[in-house]
Parts: C-alpha cells; sequence; structure tokens
C-alpha cells in the first residue's frame, strides 16, 4: 500500500504553521515539499513545521526541510523551524545536515514564539503595472534603508528593486507585491506577480525608466533568481546590508 501524508496549514500570523500527518518517505516527500512552498507563497514571517503526526519511513527524505529551509532564506527570507519529531526523528534530525540548517524544538507553542522573535524586519507595497511603479518601488527600499541604517546599500538596492518592478510593468503587466526585507548579512529584495513568464536577463530599451536590464541585476547583488509563487512568480534579489 502506498504511503500517504497530509499537509494542513494553520495561518497564525504572522507565523505559518504547517501540520503534516502521515508517513514521511521518499514518495511523500514531494508532496511536502509542494505544501511548504505553497505556504511559503503566501509570505509569511516565520514558518514552522509540526511533525508531531509523522512517521518517518527513511531518513533521507527528511532532507526536504533542509532544502525549504535554504529556499526560504533566499525568498521569502524568513524563517523555518521544526517542532515536536518523534524521538527517532528527532534523533536522525540531529545526526543529518538539516539540524543544522534548521532548529528543531520540542513543542508547537515553543516554536511558534521563537520563529516570531527571529522574523525579519520588512516593508511592503501593492504596486499597480503603471509608470510610476518603479518611481515608488525606489522610495520604498530608500525608506527601508535609511530606518535600517542601511546607507550604503540605499542606492544599489534602488536600482535593482527599479529594474525588477520594471521588468513586471514591461513584461507581465500584473498588479505585483513589493517586499523589502533586513535578514543580515543580507538585504532582500523581492517582486511577486500574476504572470509565470520566465525572466530574460537584459532590457531592450538600457535608457528607459528600469530599462536597464537584468544585467544589471546580477551585477549589483549577490544572488538573484526566480521562483512559481501561487499563480504567479517571485523574483528575488539579496544584497550586503551596509
Amino acid at each position: 500500500m502506498p504511503s500517504r501524508i497530509t499537509c494542513e496549514v494553520r495561518d497564525t500570523a504572522p507565523v505559518a504553521v504547517v501540520r503534516l500527518t502521515g508517513e514521511l518517505d521518499l514518495r511523500t516527500m514531494r508532496s511536502v515539499h509542494q505544501a511548504l512552498d505553497v505556504a511559503l507563497a503566501a509570505q509569511p514571517d516565520a514558518l514552522v513545521v509540526d511533525l508531531a503526526e509523522v512517521t518517518v519511513r527513511d531518513r533521507l527524505a527528511l532532507s526536504v526541510f533542509a532544502a525549504t529551509a535554504r529556499r526560504a532564506e533566499e525568498w521569502p527570507a524568513v524563517p523555518v523551524v521544526l517542532c515536536a519529531p518523534s524521538p527517532a526523528a528527532a534523533r536522525w534530525l540531529a545526526e543529518t545536515t538539516t539540524c543544522r540548517v534548521v532548529p528543531v524544538l520540542p513543542d508547537c507553542a515553543e516554536a511558534t514564539r521563537v520563529a516570531g522573535e527571529t522574523s525579519a524586519p520588512r516593508l511592503r507595497a501593492r504596486l499597480e503595472p503603471v509608470a510610476g511603479a518603479c518611481r515608488r518601488a525606489r522610495e520604498l527600499v530608500v525608506d527601508a534603508c535609511a530606518r535600517w541604517n542601511l546607507p550604503d546599500a540605499a542606492g544599489p538596492a534602488a536600482l535593482v528593486l527599479s529594474e525588477l518592478v520594471g521588468n513586471v510593468v514591461r513584461h507581465a503587466g500584473t498588479p505585483m507585491q513589493v517586499t523589502v526585507t533586513l535578514r543580515r548579512p543580507y538585504l532582500h529584495l523581492a517582486v511577486v506577480d500574476g504572470s509565470r513568464a520566465a525572466v530574460e536577463p537584459g532590457g531592450a530599451d538600457l535608457h528607459a525608466e528600469g530599462g536597464r536590464g537584468l544585467l544589471l541585476v546580477r551585477e549589483l547583488t549577490q544572488r538573484w533568481g526566480s521562483v512559481p509563487a501561487g499563480q504567479g512568480k517571485a523574483v528575488w534579489a539579496m544584497l550586503p546590508a551596509t
């Protein structure tokens, strides 16, 4: 009989809690990965994974949590915490690289509290795909850098975020959510739009508003990328927080 697992997402704002029930093995880890991706797409301040009702059948399947934490570190730049594993699962977690990437706590209440306390400061804005969107994005990131005392990051971050927003205006044409997050040692920028179309590196008009091209993003950032998010995608970038 094939193994089964269910995933229940509980929104205990600002922390999302994913409660897993059933058997975790190499067959079910894919559905777990997808459920965690869906929870991250809602951009919570932190993500807690409750393992109280999980039976781990294959210790290799625990790697799904390390993979999720690494993705969450890039976008949406939130901490991931595991809680309430069985004694056997706790022992396996301690013996793998997962514990070096994801904290493991004994109960859900403590994990939710700790995750909330370690969430990063962030500013968000909802923008329409109009000509003034790039200017509004620059204002948002300059405001964030002033609040968080990051004078050296303001200029490069404003250029990068303006390009990400300009790319949505030119190509996706959908409303977007812009997020600026300080999770040291990086300043994280993200734009979520309503189109799954791939991001192309380079703009057609280098002199247009936000038209310097995503090659500029590559030059100014530590890392950047694009991932599916809901019905659209998130394009994220990380710059040194200085």
